[in-house]
C-alpha cells in the first residue's frame, strides 16, 4: 500500500513541475496568467490511499504590470475585462495579450492574426452602438469640408462712441470701432479670410458689416442690447452668403450667443469655425474609453470605432487556447459585453502592454519545494523495494 501512496505522491509532483514548468517558460508572455496545480488528500473509507490533483487553476483575476510600448494599437487593459478577437474560422476567444496591428485590408488584429471586436462606424462616422463585428481602419485620406458655421462671442465696449466718419469704409478705421477676422474653408479646402466690422450706431445698438477676403459680402447685421448688457438681438445665427471661384457658394451661419456690451475693452473670446482642408492620415489614437481615431495632417481626427471587452461571471470557467487566449465554457457562462471604464470594465490604456503575471521568484520556490517532495517520495519505494527484498529473502 506504501508502494501505491508513493506513487501517487509522484504522479502528484509531476503534474505540480509541469504546472511550474509552464509557468517558467512563460514568464516573459504578454498576458500571460500563471497556474498552481491543487492537491488533495484520497481515502478509502478510513483507509489512506496517498494524493490526487484536484484541479490546475488560474490566477485570472491576478493581472501583470503595464510596460510601455509606445506603439498605438498596442493596448493593455487596467482593470477587469478580456479582449474579443474573432479568428478567421469564426471562433471567438478572449485574451488579455494587447499586441495589436492591422492587416492588409486595415482591419485590426490580434498577433496571431484573429481580428479584434468592437463598434464600428457608417459612412458618417458616426458609432454603430450595439453592432458588434470586426473593427476596420480607413487608410483613406480625409476629404475637404466647407465651412457652414462660425461661432463668435465677444465683448463690444460700451463705452465707444459712435465713429464720426461716415459712410462705413474698411479702409478707414476711424468710420468702424473694432474689427476681427476668422478663417474659414470652402468646398475645395481652401483658406479664406471673412472680416467682421463692429459700428456703433447708439446706445446699446450696433451693426456688424462683413467682408471675405477683402470684399464686401452680405447685409449689415443690427446688433442690440439690453441695459444690463446681454444680447437681445440677433437671436437666431446670421446667414453669410458668399461667391467663391472654383467652388461651391460660401454658406455660413454666424452665432452670436453670449456676446455682450460692457464698459470694457474689445475681445473675442470664441471664434471657431467648422470646415477643414483635405488630410493624410498620419497616425492612430486609442482613448481610455476604447474610441479608435485616425488623425489628420489638417488637425483633425475621425472616429474609426470602439473597443469592446468581454467580462465572465466565473472567469476561472474559461478554457485556455493557443496563443495565451481562452474561451468559453458552460462554466465560464457567457460573455457580458461592454465598453472600456464603464461598470466593472477597466479602461484601456494605449501604448502599453500587459505583462506575465507570473512571480519568477515564487515559481523556483516552488520548484525546489516540488524537487524535494519528488526526491523524497522517490525515496519511499526505494524503502519499500528494500524492504520487500529483505521480506523475500527471510522467506
Amino acid at each position: 500500500m506504501s508502494f501505491n501512496i508513493a506513487l501517487s505522491g509522484l504522479n502528484a509532483v509531476n503534474e505540480q513541475l509541469t504546472t511550474i514548468s509552464h509557468n517558467i517558460s512563460n514568464t516573459g508572455t504578454t498576458g500571460f496568467k500563471s497556474s498552481r496545480t491543487e492537491f488533495g488528500s484520497v481515502y478509502s473509507e478510513s483507509q489512506m490511499m496517498g494524493v490526487e490533483v484536484l484541479a490546475t487553476t488560474q490566477s485570472i483575476s491576478q493581472r501583470g504590470s503595464l510596460v510601455g510600448t509606445g506603439a498605438n494599437l498596442d493596448l493593455a487593459i487596467a482593470g477587469d475585462g478580456f479582449f474579443t478577437v474573432r479568428s478567421s474560422s469564426g471562433e471567438v476567444q478572449y485574451t488579455r495579450a494587447g499586441m495589436f496591428g492591422t492587416d492588409k485590408q486595415s482591419f485590426i488584429t490580434s498577433a496571431s492574426g484573429a481580428r479584434v471586436q468592437g463598434y464600428g462606424v457608417n459612412a458618417a462616422g458616426d458609432l454603430q452602438v450595439g453592432v458588434v463585428g470586426d473593427l476596420q481602419l480607413s487608410a483613406a485620406n480625409l476629404p475637404a469640408k466647407a465651412s457652414t458655421s462660425l461661432a463668435f462671442t465677444a465683448n463690444l465696449d460700451a463705452n465707444d462712441a459712435v465713429p464720426t466718419v461716415a459712410p462705413f469704409d474698411p479702409a478707414n478705421s476711424a468710420s468702424f470701432n473694432s474689427t476681427y477676422t476668422s478663417r474659414v474653408h470652402d468646398s475645395l479646402g481652401r483658406e479664406h479670410t471673412v472680416t467682421q466690422y463692429f459700428i456703433k450706431t447708439g446706445e446699446n445698438a450696433w451693426e456688424s458689416r462683413y467682408s471675405l477676403d477683402g470684399n464686401a459680402v452680405g447685409a449689415p447685421t443690427p446688433l442690440t442690447f439690453s441695459t444690463s448688457g446681454a444680447l437681445t438681438a440677433p437671436a437666431a445665427p446670421v446667414a453669410l452668403a458668399a461667391p467663391v471661384p472654383g467652388a461651391d457658394p460660401l454658406a455660413i451661419a454666424i452665432d452670436y450667443t453670449g456676446t455682450s456690451q460692457y464698459g470694457s475693452s474689445f475681445v473675442v473670446t470664441t471664434n471657431a469655425a467648422d470646415g477643414y482642408s483635405a488630410g493624410e492620415q498620419i497616425g492612430m489614437a486609442v482613448e481610455k474609453n476604447g474610441m479608435i481615431y485616425a488623425n489628420y495632417s489638417n488637425g483633425q481626427r475621425m472616429l474609426q470605432g470602439q473597443v469592446v471587452l468581454a467580462n465572465f461571471v466565473n472567469a476561472q470557467g474559461l478554457r485556455n487556447e493557443n496563443g495565451t487566449a481562452w474561451s468559453e465554457t458552460a462554466e465560464s457562462g457567457a460573455a457580458l459585453l461592454g465598453v472600456p471604464g464603464v461598470g466593472s470594465f477597466g479602461a484601456l490604456s494605449a501604448g502599453t502592454l500587459e505583462s506575465s503575471n507570473v512571480d519568477l521568484t515564487q515559481q523556483l520556490v516552488s520548484l525546489m519545494e516540488g524537487q524535494r517532495n519528488y526526491q523524497a517520495n522517490s525515496k519511499v519505494l526505494t524503502t519499500n523495494k528494500e524492504l520487500t527484498q529483505v521480506l523475500f529473502n527471510a522467506i
